[in-house]
């Protein structure tokens, strides 16, 4: 393959087959394929999801993001009686809501009624991002409960017949419009054997919003101006990071999500330590990033030209994307399956 030698966003893409996009999870979670690349010597193994713990020591610390999907998938009509589907976002003031609207003929003073609800909203405006903020003229939460479903990405066709398999085993906290996929390989048994080898299992929260999966528009992805998401890691987690780095450990961070909240969580005067954090973060990780905190990274195979791949670029170091694309590739000839419900790669 030939590479630009910039951050061209062209040199983010790469050409899938349908056929390769899963459209169910693997049963068990754990079963899924691995692809294992260790980075100082570029070499790469295929194992699965369960031989994790192999690559695993008793200093280091694994860091799992606890958030929960919600059902943020609300099913409208237009007054016309067109059908209108919103994707609720986050919540911008009182009864406001920033929101991915899809229907036809949407725009400032469209208002969208729900037939199974006594509730209307009206679309107040829309930004450049492609997003609207929307007026509710009751509760949004209350409507979720009842008439929201979870939602998938779009390019999974097939309907989820148990949506707990869009949810961590470990997830907690409601508040995300899409799951960290990584943790979705999780079994309580995994993460059980995982901590008898003396391994720190802990948990941080971001709440994934538009900023994880919103289309770069820019030539130029350094252009690209991300949408912040809140996340939190808490003291306890702040102390046991740096505890283990005295030690030696690795950090160990499963999904981009969780990278994001460790990177932004740095002690920039410490190498590799954190402190605590409770707020919103709007760190773009791409390549040219120096890391500080995560060691080793568990995530999915990626979207073309997303933030999440950029990301992952990043973390491969020395011909970060041009490495990462060509171990797609590989992936792709192997069978992987890719995105939300596929298999996973360790980069060590």
């Amino acid at each position: 393959m030939k590479y630009r030698n910039n951050l061209h966003i062209e040199n983010f893409d790469y050409e899938i087959d349908p056929k390769h996009i899963a459209q169910q999870p693997i049963e068990p979670r754990d079963h899924a394929r691995l692809l294992i690349y260790e980075r100082s010597t570029q070499k790469i193994a295929h194992r699965h999801v369960y031989d994790i713990v192999e690559y695993l020591n008793g200093d280091d610390v694994l860091v799992l993001n606890d958030t929960r999907v919600v059902h943020a998938r609300l099913l409208g009509k237009k007054m016309t009686g067109g059908k209108v589907e919103l994707l609720v976002l986050n919540e911008l003031g009182e009864k406001i809501w920033r929101c991915l609207v899809k229907g036809s003929g949407i725009r400032s003073g469209t208002i969208i009624e729900f037939d199974s609800f006594d509730l209307q909203c009206e679309v107040v405006s829309r930004d450049e991002s492609g997003s609207c903020s929307v007026q509710f003229s009751g509760s949004v939460e209350t409507v979720i409960d009842e008439i929201g479903t979870i939602p998938l990405p779009p390019y999974i066709k097939k309907p989820l017949i148990d949506t707990e398999r869009y949810q961590t085993v470990y997830s907690v906290e409601n508040g995300s419009v899409a799951a960290p996929t990584a943790g979705l390989h999780f079994t309580r048994e995994l993460l059980a054997a995982i901590a008898d080898i003396g391994v720190k299992v802990v948990t941080v929260t971001l709440h994934v919003g538009l900023g994880t999966f919103a289309p770069v528009r820019v030539q130029q992805i350094d252009s690209h101006a991300i949408h912040t998401e809140w996340c939190r890691m808490d003291g306890d987690v702040m102390n046991t990071i740096n505890s283990a780095r005295k030690s030696d450990g690795r950090v160990i961070a499963i999904g981009t999500t969780t990278v994001r909240v460790l990177e932004t969580a740095s002690d920039k005067s410490m190498s590799g330590h954190v402190n605590s954090f409770d707020g919103y973060t709007d760190l773009f990780i791409y390549p040219g990033y120096t890391f500080n905190v995560v060691d080793s990274l568990l995530t999915n195979f990626h979207v073309p030209k997303s933030t999440l791949l950029m990301m992952v670029g990043a973390f491969m170091k020395e011909r970060g994307i041009e490495t990462l694309l060509d171990i797609y590739a590989d992936a792709i000839q192997k069978g992987y399956r890719f995105y939300s419900f596929g298999d996973a790669m360790l980069v060590i």
